[in-house]
């Protein structure tokens, strides 16, 4: 896309597209936004029971997929920096699900791992997606295809970024 083109608003039909290119109902961001808020209320009456929060949940789906992980792998894998991750660990070790130590190889490094009851919880947690999609009412595949496309848009995000960032240097 150069400079002077129009962004797509692919989820409109091109004939119903209103003229101003800032038209609430043309943003991307708008669209996201509102998707994002959405499907994160239906997780919560399906965390609250396991006393976790959404973002509480994305570090546990982290550590069960690889424990332990250092707290900079979990920002990094998350997109979340040190002050917000900071707390959800501390809120994760409180309850019992995580412990969080410095690392024996080193020491500037946290480590952070998955206690019994953290290992234990997840069991739980594997019905969780199911019901997800079940309350969407939306098609395995349709989801799949648009898990594809958020991945597409978050990669060309981090070259964007990238690209700025190595513009700044210059």
């Amino acid at each position: 896309m150069t400079a002077t083109s129009q962004p797509d608003a692919a989820f409109l039909p091109a004939d119903s597209l209103p003229a101003d290119p800032l038209a609430l109902e043309r943003q991307v961001c708008f669209a996201l936004s509102i998707a994002s808020r959405s499907v994160l209320t239906l997780y919560r009456p399906l965390l609250e029971p396991m006393g976790l929060t959404h973002p509480q949940y994305l570090v546990m789906l982290a550590l069960w997929g690889q424990s332990p992980l250092s707290a900079k792998q979990i920002g990094e894998q998350l997109r979340l920096d040190a002050a917000t991750l900071s707390p959800l660990l501390k809120r994760l070790e409180s309850a019992g699900y995580l412990t969080r130590g410095r690392s024996q190889l080193d020491e500037r490094r946290l480590d952070v791992g998955l206690t019994e009851r953290g290992r234990q919880l997840r069991a739980s947690a594997e019905q969780i997606p199911a019901a997800i999609v079940q309350r969407l009412g939306i098609e395995i595949t349709e989801l799949q295809s648009l898990h594809a496309g958020l991945s597409r848009v978050i990669a060309a995000v981090d070259v964007a970024t990238s690209d700025r960032r190595s513009g700044d240097s210059d």
